[in-house]
Order: structure tokens, then sequence, then C-alpha cells
């Protein structure tokens, strides 16, 4: 009977291995339970029991966690595409009096800094991430052309 639960491991971890859904982690568990009880010499319905128990049992406290993290939706809108990319300041930035505004691959954002300091118009930024509508900026390392 051990053959029987480490092939049942093998094949669950194949499968789970081929999925992205988490289907089938739960009978590895299970699988290692019956295991463990075929080596203690356990009765086969023992087995069996184990089996079933340590796989309900497992799948009732993890799959709400489980489902929970796997229906995390991430929508892409490519505005991560500007993320890291050099811009120019064409309306002072200020976060105080909230104005600033920057073009960078030839569109134009609302802006702000990171560290809340002014940054004059004509300034050459880096975007250093999105926070709504707004692209937060610092101010760039080099002098180079800028992104117009």
């Amino acid at each position: 009977m051990p053959y029987f639960w480490l092939a049942m491991i093998i094949l669950a971890i194949v499968v789970e291995s081929a999925t992205t859904q988490l289907v089938s982690i739960w009978f590895v568990a299970g699988g290692a339970a019956a295991l463990i009880a075929s080596f203690c010499e356990a009765p086969i319905w023992l087995q069996w029991v184990l089996f079933v128990a340590v796989t309900g049992i497992t799948l009732i406290v993890t799959r709400p966690f489980v489902r929970k993290k796997l229906d995390a939706k991430n929508t892409s809108t490519n505005a991560d595409r500007y993320i890291g990319k050099k811009a120019v300041v064409i309306v002072p930035i200020d976060n105080i009096a909230g104005t600033g505004q920057v073009k960078v691959l030839g569109s134009i954002w609302t802006a702000r800094s990171t560290d809340n300091s002014p940054i004059p118009e004509g300034t050459d930024v880096s975007v250093q991430s999105i926070e709504g509508v707004k692209l937060i900026v610092t101010r760039a390392d080099y002098t180079q052309g800028s992104s117009k």
C-alpha cells in the first residue's frame, strides 16, 4: 500500500504543477498522512479514512485563503510603461499648490514630486510611480535630452 500512496502523492504533484488553480494540492497532504499510516502498518480502511479526513480538513481550512489570493485580479492598463521613463516638466511642479505637469512618451500627465520639493519648468525628471491619474516623479540624475 505505501507504493499506492506514493503514486497518489506524485500524481497530485504532477497535476498541481500543470495547473495554476490549486486543484490537487490537498490530495498531497492526504496522501502523505495515509503514507505515514501505511508505514505504521495501519489497516487499509484507516489509511483511507486518514486520506479523506486530512484532504477534507486541508481543503476546508486553506481553500478560503487560497481563493482570496487567487482572485486578486490585476488589471493592466499599460500605464506602467511610464514608470522609469524620463519626462520633462512643462508646468512647474508644486505639491503644496497642487500644480504640475510633465510630458512623457508624447503624453501629458499631472505630476507630483516624490519629496514634495518644487520642480521648475524644463527640468528633466524620472517617473517613479503612478498614483491614480498622477505621475510621481523625482529629478533625473542625468542631463541628456528630454522625452517630448
